[in-house]
């Protein structure tokens, strides 16, 4: 199906409006704490410092939800690449994206492309997403976060919002299995297929991610230069 700009409000509304509920529902100093920590984060210049468009991706082997190996270099032979960083099962946020690609998954496959989602959690979390979501891609498990660390987009949370955490029991060093508190900030990628990055979006600010229709005109544009 194709996108629509009623599609893309519902896609926007679904953000905000879990913004909206979280912010009037949450307990006492949560949603501050949150906000705090993402204009802190925007202020570090970590995004500045990310990798970028026109360089080279860092190549990789990642193990899917079913523990097969998947390789950068296997899917860029099919066609350009298009990869999404997210947080985990356990973002709202996250699930509302994953959902909205899910939605152009059929247009990304026939313009060329494959989509593919990585997070930090392991398989069984994987599965679940998958299986929730009722999504047709890959989910990749970047262990400790190693490969979001190559792209510059992985960052530690500050101590007085990991309390927050703990309180909604997203224990991130018992879900990521390597004891850290760490997390990817949400990113989209298109990578051509000579492993340059076409297009990038990161977003310190994890309640707001790129509309799924970004991602045509970059493919077009990939497609034309194949062509001429």
């Amino acid at each position: 199906m194709n996108i629509t700009n009623i599609g893309l409000e519902l896609f926007r509304g679904s953000l905000d409006a879990f913004k909206e509920v979280f912010k009037q529902q949450a307990p006492e100093g949560a949603f501050e704490a949150f906000a705090r920590s993402s204009k802190e984060l925007a202020a570090s210049g970590q995004v500045e410092r990310s990798i970028k468009v026109g360089e080279k991706v860092p190549y990789f082997t990642l193990p899917d939800s079913e523990g097969n190996d998947v390789a950068l270099e296997g899917l860029l032979a099919k066609g350009p690449v298009i990869l999404t960083f997210y947080r985990g099962v356990w973002c709202p946020y996250c699930n509302i994206e994953l959902q909205a690609l899910e939605e152009v998954a059929a247009e990304i496959k026939a313009r060329g492309a494959t989509l593919v989602a990585i997070s930090m959690q392991g398989p069984a979390e994987s599965r679940k997403s998958q299986r929730d979501n009722k999504l047709s891609f890959p989910i990749l498990t970047d262990q400790s976060g190693k490969l979001a660390e190559k792209f510059g987009i992985r960052w530690t949370l500050q101590p007085y919002v990991i309390e927050f955490h703990k309180v909604f029991k997203v224990e991130l060093p018992t879900i990521h299995r390597d004891g850290a508190w760490n997390l990817p900030m949400p990113a989209r990628y298109v990578i051509d297929t000579d492993g340059t990055i076409a297009y990038a979006e990161v977003n310190p600010d994890y309640t707001r991610r790129p509309e799924p229709s970004d991602l045509f005109p970059v493919l077009e544009k990939l497609s034309q230069s194949t062509t001429a």
